[in-house]
């Protein structure tokens, strides 16, 4: 009888800047990611690597990037109301932050 085994691979890498590593093509897209990011006035310029084996769709790649973009973007706001929530805490009842005396 015969084993069947499936075999897959996914990478991926995401990345802010250019690597040391980087030829000058790449230096050079990354000078312009910089200068368009300048241009936005503000924003955050990702370049994304993705590699699956066996091959998905391009189209299934990116269902699965807007999901996890927010899956990040609730975290995120969950991350913010607890700050705002802490600063509040802070505010009010300063006593309950002051750190004790170490011995």
């Amino acid at each position: 009888m015969k084993v069947y085994k499936p075999e897959w691979q996914c990478t991926f890498s995401v990345n802010e800047g250019v690597e040391e590593s980087a030829n000058w093509k790449e230096r050079i897209a990354w000078r312009i990611r910089e200068f368009a990011d300048k241009l936005d006035g503000g924003g955050r310029t990702i370049k994304i690597d993705c590699n699956v084996t066996p091959e998905v769709s391009r189209e299934d790649v990116d269902t699965c990037l807007e999901k996890g973009f927010a899956l990040s973007q609730s975290l995120l706001t969950q991350l913010a109301h607890q700050a705002a929530c802490e600063d509040v805490m802070r505010d009010a009842k300063a006593e309950l932050f002051e750190q004790a005396p170490q011995r």
